[in-house]
């Protein structure tokens, strides 16, 4: 057999070449997008994001408020015509035939349009209260979109919360396996009886129990932050990375005037109130009749076709059915101003209640930052250092060790309860992301 040409030689270096660079460059791509998806949890605004495209219970709250804004133009839109067909005399008595039902082979046909009017200004009112209930129907989507961002970021919180404390338990048990290690040492030299190391191991068993139920934890926070995001309950998210700082200071005074105009409910109750006023003044202008306008055109047996015009008018003579509706209108707008006002009562109520939530746990992070953590953290240091030099026991240290995980744990849940109660106010002041 000959040997193959150059020219088929270059052709398969060519082909391996090329297979060689597009393969690392579609695996980079794959890797590249699931990491993008992996990246997901990171940071709350891009779960707000996702949810905003995929929640199916907004895309269900924007459908009807897409669907109320749709109900503007016909409301305003004249009635259909009618039309109408007449048979005059189809049993043909006048003219001696027998009877029919068809046009032409009786008495007269009369054929007949007849185009309803609405009295004056009832077009206008209906689109008035048509606009009203887009407008409510949109308030009520943002009002649930508010409440979905909220659920998303005390979510994350608690999600961000269980990671940190996976960590904290980690390193706990880090810090007790040094101690372990630093007990074994001086039990060794003599300087340390038997009890001190069991007790040191005792801790560590504890630990990796506590860290076992960390674990447990953060697996239920991302299933529930999952669920939030229309997500598998097992989809991975990326570890959460530290939160923007807190604000320095917040106006108290315009956060509750903000709660008591812009909360999502009171928004939605204004609307209410809109809607209301619109009905009622439908309902007043029912008062005045309705028009109807009929063209008929006369086509008889015998004789000449002939045209005529018909007008007719609505006679309002149920009057007490009339005055019934009218007081039920004045009613639910009694009724809908008196939810504005209780929902604003209520915002500014659950507003003081977050405020007070947030202002203590701003200075209890502060005294736990700031004093706590830093008397706790040199006690342990002094506490090793004297174990060291034979001058403490060791349960001294371990206990000085407890103490510093039970605080870096308290500062943890106090960031956490400040941080939801900042989302609260947010939401209650009108600042949904």
């Amino acid at each position: 057999m000959s040997a193959p040409s150059s020219g088929m030689r270059l052709r398969a270096l060519a082909s391996l070449l090329a297979f060689a660079l597009v393969t690392p460059a579609a695996a980079l791509g794959a890797d590249a997008g699931a990491a993008g998806e992996f990246r997901l949890g990171a940071d709350v605004r891009a779960l707000i994001e996702h949810a905003r495209q995929h929640s199916p219970a907004y895309a269900a709250d924007r459908a009807d408020a897409d669907a109320a804004r749709e109900r503007i133009e016909p409301a305003g839109a004249l009635p259909d015509p009618r039309f109408e067909l007449e048979l005059m005399d189809f049993t043909n008595t006048m003219n001696g035939r027998s009877a029919s039902v068809l046009p032409g082979q009786v008495g007269e046909t009369r054929y007949r349009v007849v185009q309803p009017l609405p009295g004056w200004g009832k077009r206008e009112l209906a689109v008035d209260a048509a606009e009203a209930q887009a407008r409510r129907a949109a308030a009520i989507r943002d009002a649930g979109w508010a409440e979905r961002v909220a659920a998303i970021e005390a979510a994350w919180l608690r999600y961000y919360a269980a990671d940190r404390e996976l960590v904290l338990a980690r390193d706990a048990l880090v810090l007790l396996q040094e101690l372990e290690t630093l007990a074994l040492a001086r039990y060794r030299l003599g300087l340390l009886p038997q009890q001190g190391v069991l007790r040191a191991q005792r801790e560590i068993s504890e630990q990796r129990m506590t860290l076992l139920t960390r674990e447990q934890a953060r697996r239920g926070a991302v299933a529930m932050l999952n669920g939030l995001l229309a997500r598998a309950p097992d989809a991975p998210l990326a570890s959460p990375a530290e939160p923007a700082a807190l604000p320095d200071a917040l106006d108290a005074a315009a956060l509750f005037e903000r709660a008591r105009a812009r909360s999502p409910e009171v928004l939605s109750a204004a609307q209410g109130v809109d809607v209301a006023r619109a009905e009622r003044a439908r309902t007043y202008r029912e008062r005045q009749p309705d028009f109807s306008v009929g063209l008929t055109y006369n086509r008889p047996d015998e004789g000449r076709p002939s045209w005529d015009l018909m007008i007719e008018v609505t006679i309002p003579l149920q009057q007490g059915s009339r005055r019934a509706r009218e007081r039920e209108a004045e009613l639910m707008l009694t009724a809908a101003e008196a939810r504005r006002e209780a929902s604003a009562d209520a915002a500014a109520g659950q507003l003081g209640a977050a405020w007070a939530r947030y202002a203590g746990g701003r200075d209890g992070l502060g005294l736990l930052r700031d004093s706590l953590l830093p008397q706790v953290v040199a006690t342990r240091d002094a506490a090793r250092a004297a174990l060291v030099g034979g001058q403490a026991d060791f349960d001294s240290v371990l206990e000085a060790e407890r103490q510093l995980i039970a605080v870096r744990e308290r500062l943890l849940q106090a960031e956490i309860e400040t941080r939801l109660a900042l989302s609260e106010i947010e939401k209650l002041s009108g600042e949904a992301k």
